[in-house]
């Protein structure tokens, strides 16, 4: 048979319909909404095709995407404050450029708008949480950003040194993979103490993603991410106050400043120090409830913006120092006093710059390059050992991003390389680790404006000393209507363990730490899924979410704390790991300023210990969580109150003052109450507030307290709340 060009051509157009029915089908017209004033973007304006219900709004970016309509040519583009422009789409024009000009008939409003929590857009699953979800709660630093969070939980590592972690899927804190505006942050070294380095008045927002995230991040993230966002320098107020005090004698200053030199030259000066000098000891066991401290904590943050070119740099320095132990002991005087304390002093400085290029009447393409660096230095004394590190962290990341025929396919590529250095000095042995990780890296997104999307990715980085690591990724989110969606994703993580910075609370114990074999980077499976339904009961606005995540380690680095009393004893996974997460959660809106929203978690986490699968220890299966918020007219009075329920959960084994072994113990069930009243003014909030208010506290949270230097000492068998209530006062200044 002969074919010609053209019925070769014919034949080929055919095939492409055939094998390609996606890319045939979504021809769509892209475009993107600017003022016409100063060229700003235009999030949230309309753009809907004329006599028809076919429209949308555009993103964070003023984009939008739109199918092409088969009943008209003309597109209506408008926004609140701006005249509405009328456009004739031309049937070969794919992608359009409106600038909207001023109205010029409104004056300076504020509007506030209730936000949904949960983000209907994004293909990742992702929970947001506001300014207006942080002022719920004294919010001091990142530990108290989830207070009223039901997917993020905070607990303390021990009864001793204050050392916290986040928890997610069931999981510890190490899996969550912690960035701030998207570059990875606090990681390795500074894992123990890294809640507190980030003071609340620094953030404007945080993203909280369940599952394996964008693989642009990196390869570290299994159970999830969280994003924080820090104050923007283009948008924050020019002044922002917080005072804080509270009844253990605790207080916190804070100051923003921010500024904006000309249209396209901004910054923000964020000033933290928080204080705590007072001795309280109200279980009578001899030991501080909390350590004392104090910090020193400088962000800057500048934003330079000229046409298609954005540049933004931060820099921070921080330095603390802690001091817990019994009330007897005073700093530098060691075990040799005869007291126990702990001590420790850390110095960080951290910084980054991002650059980014969009290209000339392309505003889908465009070039970025991040440049991140930190150093973490810590010298730290638990009783009668000590524990020093340091780490050098860089990380530079170059992002190109385009879209194949039109935006309904978009790619992004891009190579990375990251640098780690860290020695630790271990109870006099030195321990060095020094990372050099080229990578390469795509992602593909299928978005067919209607109800599919499609993330995929891959990277593939070279591990100066485990080798090469693949890690593919997908995500898909489908739209049965606008309002109910249906997310999966399913991905593979990867991580090298700091198995000392990660068990820190077992640091304030007499156990033993034994190393039995040379440990092996962590690898883990991630899938899972969400269902979100937004509905009205009558005129009131609600949201009904539940998820399902399955994690399996490939390999682990397992702590164990079952088998042989007085040790944690680190290995390879030998065995099955793995943790089942189900959570079920919905908001409403009971009455006009009255928002609740209430939440159930079921967690199934085992390891395998000595070839024995048991549940990791000190995770209760089963939570309750309740948040309720009434707010009066204009937010003068705010109101806000906070429940969980934390169900039975297994203990290590342990040796009593006898040195028999205690087997298959278990705490009791328990409840929190925290709860807040906010009185606003024209520039002012007083807020006051209680933690614990139950005064629910564990019974003897340190083991053997009246011998810390002797067998059975354990401070790190925390479960519940060392210091009972807390009642704590402040207030906010905002001058925008």
């Amino acid at each position: 048979m002969i074919f010609t060009l053209k019925s070769r051509k014919t034949l080929f157009g055919l095939l492409l319909t055939l094998f390609f029915p996606v890319a045939a089908f979504a021809q769509n017209l892209n475009g993107q909404v600017f003022d016409k004033t100063n060229n700003a973007t235009l999030p949230g304006a309309s753009v809907v095709w004329a006599g028809t219900t076919s429209g949308t709004l555009t993103n964070a970016q003023g984009s939008f995407t739109l199918p092409f309509s088969t009943q008209t040519n003309k597109l209506i583009v408008s926004f609140i404050g701006f005249k509405p422009d009328t456009i004739l789409v031309k049937p070969d024009e794919l992608f359009l450029r409106v600038h909207l000009a001023p109205s010029g008939s409104l004056q300076e409003v504020e509007i506030t708008a209730k936000q949904d929590r949960f983000d209907a857009k994004t293909p990742i699953h992702t929970e947001l949480i506001t300014n207006r979800d942080l002022e719920k709660s004294a919010c001091c630093n990142l530990a108290e950003s989830f207070e009223t969070n039901a997917s993020v939980e905070v607990s303390t590592t021990d009864a001793v040194s204050g050392a916290k972690q986040i928890q997610m899927l069931g999981l510890d804190g190490a899996y969550t993979l912690l960035t701030t505006d998207n570059v990875p942050a606090l990681r390795g070294l500074a894992t123990p103490f890294r809640l507190n380095y980030l003071s609340g008045t620094y953030i404007e927002s945080i993203d909280i993603i369940k599952g394996t995230g964008s693989i642009l991040n990196g390869y570290e993230s299994i159970s999830g991410q969280v994003n924080v966002k820090l104050k923007d320098p283009e948008k924050t107020d020019r002044v922002f106050v917080n005072l804080y005090g509270n009844d253990l004698g605790k207080f916190d200053a804070n100051l923003n400043v921010g500024h904006s030199f000309s249209e396209k030259l901004s910054t923000v000066l964020m000033l933290h120090t928080a204080q705590l000098h007072n001795r309280v000891d109200r279980n009578d066991d001899g030991f501080m409830d909390q350590p004392l401290g104090t910090q020193y904590n400088v962000y800057n943050k500048w934003k330079y913006k000229s046409g298609r070119f954005v540049s933004e740099v931060g820099l921070n320095v921080l330095r603390e120092n802690r001091i817990g132990g019994q009330t007897s002991y005073e700093e530098g005087s060691g075990a040799a006093s005869g007291n126990y304390g702990t001590e420790s002093l850390t110095d960080r400085v951290s910084g980054y710059t991002k650059l980014s290029l969009t290209a000339k009447n392309k505003p889908y393409e465009s070039l970025g390059l991040i440049l991140s660096g930190s150093h973490h230095q810590f010298d730290s004394e638990y009783g009668f050992r000590n524990y020093d590190g340091e780490q050098q962290s860089a990380l530079a990341r170059l992002i190109f991003q385009s879209a194949i025929g039109t935006t309904a396919h978009t790619y992004k590529l891009g190579a990375s390389f990251g640098h780690e250095n860290l020695r630790e000095n271990f109870e006099d042995t030195l321990m060095k680790r020094q990372e050099n990780i080229p990578g390469l890296f795509a992602e593909y997104t299928y978005n067919n404006a209607h109800n599919l999307t499609v993330v995929a990715g891959a990277r593939t980085d070279f591990h100066n000393l485990y080798g090469t690591v693949f890690t593919p990724r997908l995500h898909v989110k489908y739209d049965l209507d606008p309002n109910t969606i249906f997310r999966v994703s399913g991905g593979k993580g990867f991580r090298v363990a700091n198995p000392i910075a990660e068990n820190s609370g077992a640091l304030v114990s007499s156990r033993k730490f034994i190393f039995t074999e040379a440990l092996q980077p962590e690898k883990a499976w991630n899938m899972g899924g969400s269902f979100t339904r937004y509905f009205h009961l009558g005129s009131k606005h609600g949201t009904f979410i539940t998820d399902y995540y399955y994690t399996t380690f490939q390999n682990q680095v397992v702590a164990d704390m079952y088998s042989v009393p007085g040790t944690v004893i680190f290995s390879n996974l030998d065995g099955r790991s793995f943790s089942s997460s189900f959570q079920a959660e919905i908001q409403y809106e009971l009455a006009k300023g009255l928002d609740v929203k209430a939440a159930y978690k079921y967690f199934d986490v085992k390891s395998s210990y000595e070839g024995k699968l048991l549940d990791r220890p000190m995770n209760p299966k089963n939570r309750f969580f309740v948040n309720a918020g009434y707010a009066t007219a204009f937010d003068k009075w705010r109101f806000d109150a906070t429940v969980q329920w934390f169900g039975q959960r297994s203990l290590p084994t342990v040796a009593d003052h006898s040195g028999i072994n205690e087997q298959n113990r278990t705490a009791e069930p328990f409840s929190v109450l925290n709860s807040q009243v906010t009185r606003s003014f024209k520039h002012w909030d007083i807020y006051v507030g209680g933690e614990n208010l139950l005064n629910f506290k564990q019974k003897d949270p340190i083991m053997n307290p009246e011998t810390p230097f002797g067998h059975g000492f354990d401070a790190s068998m925390v479960w519940a709340p060392v210091v009972g209530r807390v009642v704590y006062a402040g207030l906010r200044y905002k001058l925008k």
